[in-house]
């Protein structure tokens, strides 16, 4: 995917380096007594572990698996994620505020109540994440895979949205309000309540809707072929 605005460089933690190990609770354990600060993680499985409520504020994980790993209740906030393969992994109630992820797979996570306050996601393949309930206010996604993800209740107003991909996705009484679309589809995604007043969605593919979604474009911009295309798959014939 294209380098993203939200792309930011991964800080060199201060604390220690820890490469190509195989990383369970006791050692993390070990780990966060010794560099309460930060510790840079490299080519590390964490498979299945459970770091559920540990606190690992500020750590950076590159290259590392978390498959099926448990983050429920950790704090999480300012760290770093890149290139990492996480999915299924659930980060329920975890602290990921001012989080950094730059690219990896995070598909299938949850995070269900989780903190996720100025936290930005780049790069990223979250298809069938779930964001229930997350605390998002000022979260940030770009050049991200959102296929069949759970984001109902965000807010994304007055942002600019580059290159997002929404199909299929839950939508329902998000705030897209004075919003700009960037190479995005919101292709076959439940919009319900979905709010677009303001919103330009020039950038953005609308196949799939229907007459019910329609009307929650009221007030944003569409460009000519988008409008002839919505009226073709509604089964109106334009004369």
């Amino acid at each position: 995917m294209p380098t993203s605005n939200l792309e930011l460089p991964l800080k060199l933690a201060a604390g220690k380096r820890i490469a190509g190990e195989t990383i369970e609770r006791s050692r993390m354990v070990e780990i966060i007594a010794s560099n309460r600060e930060s510790a840079f993680f490299e080519d590390c499985n964490f498979d299945g572990a459970d770091l559920s409520e540990l606190v690992m504020g500020g750590f950076t994980f590159e290259r590392c698996s978390f498959f099926d790993t448990s983050f429920k209740g950790a704090v999480l906030d300012r760290s770093q994620w890149k290139g990492v393969r996480v999915g299924k992994a659930n980060f329920a109630s975890a602290d990921m505020t001012e989080a950094v992820i730059h690219s990896g797979d995070f598909n299938n996570t949850v995070w269900r109540g989780a903190a996720l306050a100025s936290a930005r996601f780049s790069n990223a393949k979250l298809t069938g994440a779930s964001f229930k309930d997350a605390r998002t206010l000022g979260i940030a996604f770009s050049d991200c895979l959102l296929i069949s993800a759970y984001l109902s209740g965000i807010s994304f107003r007055n942002e600019t949205l580059q290159r997002l991909d929404f199909s299929d996705a839950e939508l329902g009484g998000v705030d897209f309000r004075n919003s700009t679309f960037d190479g995005c589809s919101l292709r076959n995604a439940n919009l319900k309540g979905a709010r677009f007043q303001g919103a330009d969605l020039r950038g953005a593919d609308l196949g799939g809707m229907r007459l019910f979604d329609a009307g929650l474009f009221r007030g944003a911009t569409i460009s000519k072929s988008q409008a002839a295309t919505l009226l073709q798959d509604l089964g109106l014939s334009i004369a």
